[in-house]
């Protein structure tokens, strides 16, 4: 990836409202340069979507959960319909999913976050997933190993809230100790 292009991500991660006159600027390039890169990581996939922040907990999340399960030794065809299964109930009952994604570490290999409004909003949920996993899933999913990490919104002293900024600053502070 070119230094601009990172440059251009960057910034777009710290504020993705400004304009592409405004980003040239800050990026000491042409307006229609710019609006050319951004095409162009658009179309790579570098760009996904273009989003904001909520301050959740004025919008009524009292909780947000991190979940993480453990999955049963299944093949990448028996995951694949997991995971079909999962968007198909998904689709019937919308859950408050941020993020559901495979992965490892703790023992673990998928991880759920969550936004939830009260307690017992969490709790039915959680009933859910297990009554889910009871039905069409048990054969994936080994509830017995599942844990959460529960963040309450209304806490006001997080040390570093949910936020791009500091990825931006930090994958700008990579790109110029490489550059020297």
């Amino acid at each position: 990836m070119k230094d601009l292009e990172l440059r251009l991500i960057s910034e777009l991660m710290k504020n993705s409202r400004r304009s592409d006159r405004e980003l040239a600027k800050v990026l000491s390039t042409s307006q229609p340069t710019v609006s050319r890169l951004i095409k162009k990581l658009e179309e790579q996939g570098y760009i996904k979507e273009y989003t904001m922040i909520p301050d959740f907990g004025k919008l009524g999340f009292e909780l947000m959960a991190v979940t993480t399960y453990k999955l049963k030794a299944i093949s990448d065809e028996k995951l694949e319909e997991l995971h079909k299964a999962a968007r198909e109930l998904d689709k019937q009952e919308r859950r408050p999913h941020l993020l559901v994604m495979d992965g490892f570490g703790l023992g673990k290999d998928l991880i759920v976050i969550s936004f939830h409004k009260t307690y017992s909003e969490y709790a039915s949920y959680m009933r859910s997933v297990k009554e889910a996993a009871g039905s069409g899933m048990k054969a994936y999913m080994n509830l017995a190993d599942t844990e959460s990490f529960l963040i309450d919104w209304k806490y006001k002293n997080h040390y570093q809230p949910l936020t791009f900024s500091r990825i931006a600053t930090h994958l700008q502070t990579m790109e110029n100790e490489r550059k020297e």
